[in-house]
């Protein structure tokens, strides 16, 4: 309840009820991937917002106000329940006293939204919100983005900036245009004039915009037009190349634009290194993630422009050593849990319900935001219960019936019990405890440590080889396969399941093992690199990130893509899923030297949530020097080292710097004032 004359600590904003809007922005943005002017929509269900919530608020006032509303859809007022009160005029003058508030919002084609301006009450988080299902809830916002009454949250829309085309080739068949780099947008053109049809064909690649009988993206647009006019084209798309195609000679423009479409964030991480190709590295993979990063974390701007819960695993925690915008995470995560009942995994694939239990807590500490953590844990819940519904009678998931076991794109043999997802359920179930605790849900909490310990044990006896070295890949009808992948084993080592025997173990005879199964997508050479990071295998790891990324660069790459493999030569590089074209060239997960260079390299990691407290332990991995910032929470880090010293700087949290000296580990306070230390090594 809000007393007399209190004054709020947010100004008004748009409500909604928790999660819709996401819910209903998830699948407008989903339904816009095409194939051959062909929509092509999620093999997953949507779901959709409730078309009618009721809004409520008490207050008490010694004296009448006046309130104006705005809703998006029909929306009738009440005052205390009372049906004849009933009102929908704009402007209400609500009595003094102690009263309910009531306002029903309909609204079928978009989110039932609400917003009240007054002095004294206003919409804000203080509101509560139902479906009618007898339960209220704290109501949804944005009030970041969404604090006037002018701002409709269904006009939502990314920003737009003009660029400008590269180069312009004429054509036997018509032009051939390049941006100079991946890009994503509408295009535009100006002084069009003629008449008939314009054909245009986009690529990530030039052979695909060259190709007219395979390139994934085609525009068409009819021209009638004496005087030349600007047209911009009416579908954001995503290419490097535009092949445009007119009927006939009539047809004509003078300049190639393209309204560049992109989320604005803050680039509030820095790195350079006395390593130049480590260097273009870093900057090429801050622009394959912007690309990405979006009304969600994509996970390709050509194919699929989905929301995929792998894929956005490993774009929260890049996003986290590069711009740090809570927001899109939230936004993404909402998005991707949906709705209950559930009936099937996030995606369809099994592994993908697990990662998104270890984001939500990885959110958590890399924020400390509790209240988002609160908001989802129904979610979670009732996500973690359909999981352990899931597995068979020796407490072990598999895939079962429609459920698609991922892993990774690569030869695998993915049937029966599979030891990576036993390992990310384990990790899951230590999320759940976790958050439960912060929630004070004690008695769940218990329950899922003593699941995940259960787990942790039959996991090691079942799948362990002591002589091999490794946890091996599956059993299947109660075989255990003699197969070895890196998957489970680099799990085990970064989530801590591993005593030192085995980790000195698995390092030699599966991550350094020539001879183990090689790992073709940068989707798990994240993983893979960052367990070799955590057993400081820094020069293995540049060395790695040198040939591999560095390889798509030496092959004219302007963004980094879905899959690499240096064996490949000429088009073998564009084709997958067997299309000539199906390769993404701009994909999240080829981002993640992102990912590494902050947590590894400069070192910095929070130790408790919202980097209150947190590390900076910077290692040059062969490097000679490297320079870099890093956010920490609502501050920043900064980091220099060279061979001879480390100097850090952090304004915000407490933290230590953690150094090897003389083979002594050594750790100095980093004061919060901004200033710098400087220790030589």
């Amino acid at each position: 309840m809000k007393l007399e004359n209190a004054i709020s600590e947010t100004r008004a904003c748009w409500i909604w009820y928790p999660g819709d809007w996401e819910v209903w922005l998830h699948e407008q943005v989903s339904l816009r991937r095409e194939m051959r002017e062909v929509m092509f929509p999620p093999f997953w269900r949507l779901d959709s917002h409730y078309s009618s919530v009721l809004f409520k608020y008490e207050y008490y006032l010694a004296e009448e106000t006046t309130v104006r509303i705005t809703a998006e859809g029909q929306y009738a007022v009440y005052l205390d329940g009372k049906d004849n009160h009933r009102s929908n005029k704009h402007e209400i003058t609500l009595p003094k006293g102690k009263h309910t508030i009531t306002i029903s919002v309909y609204n079928v084609k978009n989110v039932p939204a609400l917003y009240i301006e007054g002095e004294i009450i206003y919409s804000d988080h203080n509101w509560e919100v139902s479906c009618y299902d007898s339960r209220w809830k704290p109501v949804g916002s944005w009030p970041s983005q969404f604090h006037s009454p002018h701002t409709l949250p269904s006009e939502y829309k990314l920003e737009t900036e003009l660029q400008v085309a590269k180069n312009i080739e004429k054509t036997e068949k018509g032009w051939l245009v390049d941006f100079g780099k991946e890009t994503f947008g509408y295009l535009q053109l100006k002084e069009l004039s003629g008449q008939g049809e314009l054909v245009v064909y986009y690529g990530e690649s030039m052979e695909e915009a060259k190709d007219t009988e395979h390139s994934v993206l085609i525009d068409r647009v009819t021209i009638d037009e004496e005087k030349g006019v600007t047209y911009t084209f009416k579908k954001s798309r995503a290419l490097r190349y535009v092949q445009l195609i007119p009927a006939n000679e009539t047809i004509q423009f003078q300049i190639v634009h393209l309204l560049y479409e992109y989320l604005p964030v803050t680039y509030r991480s820095q790195f350079k290194s006395s390593d130049q190709r480590l260097n273009d590295i870093w900057s090429t993979s801050m622009d394959t993630f912007h690309l990405n990063t979006r009304e969600f974390f994509f996970d390709g701007i050509k194919r699929d422009r989905w929301v995929w819960s792998g894929d956005a695993y490993q774009s929260f925690l890049m996003n986290y050593y590069s711009f740090f915008d809570a927001d899109v995470v939230k936004r993404t995560l909402i998005a991707l849990r949906g709705k209950d009942p559930i009936n099937t995994h996030i995606n369809t694939i099994l592994d993908y319900s697990l990662y998104w239990f270890i984001s939500i807590y990885d959110y958590y500490q890399y924020t400390g935001d509790k209240a988002f953590v609160n908001s989802q844990y129904e979610n979670m819940v009732s996500l973690m219960e359909f999981c352990l519904s899931r597995r068979n009678s020796e407490g072990l998931m598999e895939g079962i019936e429609e459920d698609w076991v991922f892993i990774d794109w690569a030869d695998l043999d993915n049937r029966g019990e599979i030891s990576t997802i036993q390992i990310l359920l384990c990790r899951s179930l230590e999320a759940m405890s976790l958050v439960s605790a912060l929630v004070d849900d004690t008695k769940r909490s218990k329950t899922y440590q003593h699941e995940a310990e259960k787990l942790k044990k039959k996991i090691m006896e079942i799948f362990w080889d002591e002589e091999k070295g490794a946890i091996l890949h599956q059993r299947l009808d109660g075989e255990l396969s003699n197969k070895i992948t890196k998957y489970p084993n680099m799990f085990a080592l970064m989530f801590g399941y591993l005593n030192d025997q085995q980790i000195a173990k698995v390092k030699e005879k599966v991550l350094l093992n020539s001879s183990v199964q090689k790992i073709k997508t940068p989707y798990m050479r994240f993983f893979e690199l960052a367990a070799l990071c955590e057993i400081d295998a820094h020069p293995f790891v540049l060395e790695e990130v040198h040939d591999y990324w560095g390889g798509m660069l030496d092959l004219g790459a302007t963004s980094f893509w879905e899959e690499y493999n240096p064996a490949e030569s000429g088009s073998e590089h564009l084709q997958m899923y067997d299309m000539p074209y199906g390769k993404s060239l701009c994909h999240a997960w080829g981002a993640s030297p992102i990912y590494l260079i902050g947590k590894y390299f400069l070192g910095v990691r929070p130790v408790t949530p919202g980097f209150q407290d947190f590390v900076i332990e910077p290692k040059l991995g062969g490097l000679e020097w490297f320079e870099g910032e890093v956010p920490i929470g609502e501050g920043n880090a900064s980091i220099y080292m060279d061979n001879k010293k480390i100097r850090v700087k952090a304004n915000h949290g407490k933290g230590i710097l953690k150094y090897k000296k003389n083979e002594q580990t050594l750790e100095k306070a980093i004061p919060t004032d901004g200033s710098w230390v400087e220790i030589d090594l």
